[in-house]
């Protein structure tokens, strides 16, 4: 099956047709990669990890987990997670990521930045863009409720697998931050099928 790659700190958009499988791959480990996925009708509708959260009844998606949207439709399905661990809860990373985290190294447009360029043909703003489902990403919970960002778990081709629900338009990245990648940059591959 052909793959597509994502280029380290870079993003892609792309059409998703209802009851395609998306597969989203770490061909090297260590590597997180931002998702997002609009209705390709309207992208005023867009995932939802409130309403995801709330009508899954979990914290930790994987496999046989659904992901909502802000119109409490039901726009992916987690069919196979050879990872198990991802995060719902943080924004894409952006310039203000860097200035705010790391101000001792250069600024970069983030997965933010890079969703916006990838994201504008499709009609979505920078305003319409939302905490995106961030494969791969290793944010713990302590007791407290405090969270910090550690490296991601996945190895050398890992992978979660979603079917769309609905006909989307998807956003990816390969994530461009230091902490939610342990220190490095690495590409992300993902594949489509019928």
């Amino acid at each position: 099956m052909e793959t597509t790659r994502i280029m380290p700190r870079s993003g892609a958009a792309f059409p998703l047709a209802r009851g395609q499988l998306l597969t989203v791959l770490d061909p090297l480990g260590t590597q997180v990669s931002d998702l997002l996925a609009f209705a390709a009708d309207d992208v005023r509708e867009v995932i939802s990890n409130g309403r995801t959260f709330d009508y899954e009844e979990t914290l930790r998606l994987t496999r046989g987990n659904r992901i909502w949207s802000n119109r409490s439709r039901v726009l992916l399905t987690i069919e196979e997670d050879s990872v198990g661990c991802h995060d719902f809860l943080l924004t894409p990373c952006s310039v203000d990521t860097f200035r705010h985290f790391y101000p001792d190294k250069p600024e970069h447009r983030g997965c933010f930045g890079n969703l916006a360029e990838a994201l504008a043909p499709y009609g979505v703003t920078a305003d319409d863009i939302p905490v995106a489902f961030n494969c791969f990403m290793n944010v713990p919970i302590d007791s407290t409720g405090g969270i910090s960002v550690l490296p991601p778990p996945s190895r050398a081709g890992d992978s979660v697998s979603f079917r769309a629900e609905q006909d989307l338009i998807i956003g990816l990245t390969a994530c461009s931050a230091y902490a939610s990648n342990g220190g490095t940059f690495k590409p992300i591959d993902y594949r489509i099928e019928d």
